[in-house]
């Protein structure tokens, strides 16, 4: 069955879809990659499609549900913003998070599950013990994991709310310590700017793309992978339009950071899949990043990764190349001596929980 949702995320005029059934599967498509919400903005912002009457409720509906979400991520920023003032420590967003707060084209209709912030790693131990004390509290887990976190990632393990049920996640880095990239958190945090007239800050316009370009091409999960190269695209579009001189400061960017092949592949696939207009000089100069990868097999990898987490965009192959890009990730964020027994492990667990089950 066709991809209609990617078309429907570039920017341009679309009257590809005619048909009742197309425009349910369009509906599913969207629903299913997490951008339904942000079909609804598409539509009023830039009136890039006409959709029958019976569309446009699931639309608002989605809308809806955003800005409900909106109102609950605004009381939790406000609530972390007095910790952060007590501890004196500027409260950094990542991510979706971050994308809403700026005001920025990528935050409209965007939807996420948990709020994003990012301290200096010295910090980490004062931090942990304020939220605790204002009701936040790690996700239950076994010892094991509860180490692994705190040995090897670059995060916290996951924190909820015990009153409002909400999620935080607290980094101290945008990859983890074991991760062949070893981008410098003291960088990103030095250069983060402040939203105007408020208590939270933001990563550069360049170290937003290049955060989401990582987590996109070195994470390996891909259920919101097209949403997550949408953003990217939305970031780019925006930032590039308002300084001239950005495709050249990302480019340099990613260099002192050590991102170069994670900005290579967004540059790409956002180019090739949502044909963001990126200056043919600006791809071909990334290339000097791309080292010996193989393009024609990271291109169909990719290329089947981020279509539609939906049935009708998913065959064998594509679930292959998703199984390829998540072993691929494990090896590039854990070399092997950690890799492997990390693996028996959970294989172990997995399959003594279903021995139990049956």
């Amino acid at each position: 069955m066709p991809n209609l949702l990617s078309e429907y995320l570039k920017i341009k005029v679309n009257g590809g879809v005619k048909t009742h059934s197309n425009w349910e599967l369009l509906l599913r498509q969207a629903r299913s990659a997490g951008v339904l919400s942000r079909l609804a903005f598409f539509r009023k912002q830039f009136r890039l499609f006409d959709p029958p009457q019976y569309f446009t409720h699931h639309l608002d509906s989605a809308e809806i549900y955003w800005h409900s979400q909106k109102r609950i991520v605004n009381w939790e920023l406000y609530n972390l913003a007095k910790v952060f003032k007590l501890l004196n420590i500027r409260l950094v967003l990542l991510k979706g998070t971050a994308y809403s707060a700026s005001g920025l084209n990528a935050g409209l209709g965007r939807v996420f599950s948990d709020i994003d912030i990012l301290v200096p790693k010295h910090q980490l131990k004062a931090v942990k013990a304020a939220l605790k004390w204002h009701g936040w509290f790690p996700e239950p887990m076994d010892n094991y994991d509860q180490r692994y976190y705190e040995r090897w990632m670059h995060e916290l393990p996951p924190l909820r709310h015990i009153k409002r049920g909400t999620s935080l996640d607290v980094h101290h880095n945008i990859l983890p310590k074991t991760c062949n990239l070893k981008p410098d958190a003291d960088l990103l945090l030095k250069a983060a700017v402040n939203i105007t007239d408020s208590d939270f800050w933001v990563l550069t316009p360049e170290d937003m793309v290049l955060h989401s370009a990582s987590h996109l091409f070195w994470g390996g999960e891909f259920e919101n992978g097209l949403r997550d190269l949408s953003d990217i695209d939305l970031l780019l579009r925006e930032f590039s339009s308002n300084d001239p001189n950005y495709w050249q400061k990302l480019h340099n960017r990613a260099g002192a950071l050590g991102l170069g092949k994670p900005f290579f592949y967004a540059l790409r696939y956002a180019f090739k899949i949502l044909d963001t207009p990126i200056p043919e000089s600006v791809i071909a100069a990334s290339e000097i990043y791309a080292g010996s990868s193989k393009n024609r097999v990271m291109d169909y990898l990719f290329l089947q990764a981020l279509k539609p987490y939906h049935s009708s965009c998913t065959n064998k192959l594509t679930s292959f190349a998703r199984w390829l890009l998540f072993i691929r990730s494990h090896w590039l964020k854990m070399p092997w001596y950690i890799l492997l027994p990390h693996l028996v492990r959970k294989a172990w667990l997995r399959l003594t929980d279903n021995t139990k089950k049956t």
